[in-house]
């Protein structure tokens, strides 16, 4: 018997995140197809920019309650760099300013946002109903044209070091929260997809597994990093979208559309609009076939002095130069929206280059004609590893000095120990009653298997941020122990 309708989620009265118990309903949600841009001269090149926003959940509250990072640096203000916390919260809730301000001013301005569950969820805890409110304010469909908004993971996993039975739960509890804090009409316009990290698998389950799940929760394209990425032939490939190419080792395929990201990492390409004047450099001397080009880029939103100081000086009179020289034929688009100008083109999706996960060209390589098995790919992988240093299936994100797996394994032991204990409990009931995915019970289970896989109790370092992991770890176990009593 089908269960009756229930009412989209909303933010709890409680201050515990909904991650859970409208999973069908939120696959049943139909996605909106992206508005074209408006007309005006031909369109020669593009560019499209994205902030990545982030604050981890940490353990710090009375009694180890979890609560927001920036919490904890408002609560103190003298140690380290947590004076800047009320610069950060500016930086969350600025575009809810820059963007009405320009539409009025007659620009076309462009930004796609990706926040983490994690963040929102903070944003909720802490009462910040100025910066949700900015938020809500471009997030209506007055503003979907300049809007984008990205789905990513809850926690923040990066997705190769993530146990692959939790993928899927990160994906879909950004979208309970993302519901809950906008709407579901929002989540129909959310078709991109932002990785934590910058981290794409490159071994061939885990990136499968990824795809399938990401065109299962209703995302038609995905961002990626340049040096990610190869085509099928092991040659890079960027400024025009790609059919990234996912094979698992029983010779399965998923495929998905990606925009490459290019030039590394730094904020100051962002903060200082660096790709619109590459777009216009590539707007005289493009000559492939695939046109327009588009410059996308990503960088942390609030870090770094160039993105609280130098993007507020730099964003703003990039749209009035464009408004002012429409003949240049350089705009700023979203992702969407790019291809869906490409889509009215003519050009379809069988038209894109073909890429694949970084070193896969040498896996199945090494197969050679050989039928694809676990066996067969294991073995590969294995003698890969063993004759040649340079290759990995750790995957590949923006940065090359860490790879989330070595010297980590005092934090994920215990993380992946909580997984399976939470799969072990939760598995089974969730399978004879789907309805278990609402109980407080489960859902503060997941909130601790989620929070637990969050990228920042690994990049920090040992110490306090391996402290709080273990930490979270254990309280994770200790709710399970009391569910499964």
């Amino acid at each position: 018997m089908p269960r009756p309708p229930l009412p989209w989620p909303t933010c709890s009265s409680q201050g515990e995140p909904v991650l859970s118990g409208w999973e069908q309903e939120l696959s049943d949600v139909p996605r909106r197809p992206p508005l074209l841009p408006l007309a005006i001269a031909p369109i020669r090149a593009a560019f499209a920019c994205a902030l990545h926003m982030h604050q981890p959940t940490i353990p710090a509250g009375e009694d180890g309650r979890l609560m927001s990072y920036l919490q904890d640096m408002l609560m103190h203000p003298q140690e380290g760099d947590n004076h800047n916390a009320p610069q950060f919260l500016w930086c969350y809730r600025r575009m809810g300013d820059w963007i009405p301000q320009l539409v009025a001013e007659g620009c076309q301005p462009r930004i796609r946002l990706d926040y983490s569950g994690n963040l929102l969820w903070g944003l909720e805890q802490m009462g910040q109903e100025e910066v949700l409110d900015a938020l809500r304010r471009i997030t209506v469909a007055t503003y979907a044209p300049y809007v984008e908004w990205l789905g990513t993971c809850w926690g923040h996993a990066v997705i190769p070091s993530t146990p692959i039975a939790d993928i899927e739960l990160h994906i879909r509890a950004w979208q309970h929260q993302f519901v809950a804090l906008f709407g579901v009409e929002a989540l129909q316009r959310v078709q991109g997809f932002s990785l934590p990290e910058m981290h794409l698998p490159n071994h061939p389950d885990t990136l499968f597994t990824l795809v399938s799940c990401l065109k299962r929760c209703g995302y038609s394209w995905l961002l990626v990093q340049e040096h990610s990425v190869e085509q099928l032939d092991g040659l890079p490939a960027k400024y025009v979208p790609n059919g990234l190419v996912a094979r698992n080792s029983k010779g399965e395929v998923a495929e998905i559309t990606v925009l490459i990201k290019t030039q590394g990492s730094d904020t100051k390409l962002v903060a200082q609009m660096q790709p619109y004047h590459q777009a216009k450099h590539l707007s005289l001397h493009w000559q492939e076939s695939l046109s327009p080009p588009c410059v996308s880029q990503i960088a942390d939103g609030e870090n770094g002095g160039v993105m609280m100081n130098e993007y507020a000086r730099d964003f703003m009179p990039v749209w009035h130069e464009i408004k002012a020289n429409p003949q240049a034929g350089v705009v700023g688009l979203n992702g969407s929206e790019y291809l869906a100008l490409l889509t009215a083109q003519g050009v379809t999706a069988d038209q894109f280059p073909r890429c694949q996960a970084v070193h896969q060209h040498q896996l199945w390589q090494a197969l050679g004609d050989s039928p694809i098995t676990p066996e067969r790919v294991a073995a590969a992988i294995a003698h890969l590893e063993q004759t040649n240093p340079h290759f990995s299936m750790e995957g590949a994100s923006w940065t090359n000095h860490l790879r989330w797996v070595k010297g980590y394994e005092t934090v994920l032991e215990p993380m992946e120990r909580l997984s399976a204990e939470f799969h072990r409990v939760y598995d089974p009931l969730v399978a004879a009653d789907p309805q278990v995915t609402q109980s407080p019970a489960y859902r503060e289970a997941l909130l601790y298997v989620l929070t637990s896989q969050t990228s920042c109790f690994r990049y920090w370092g040992s110490g306090c941020w391996t402290d709080y992991a273990k930490t979270i770890c254990d309280h994770g176990m200790a709710r399970l122990k009391e569910t499964s009593v």
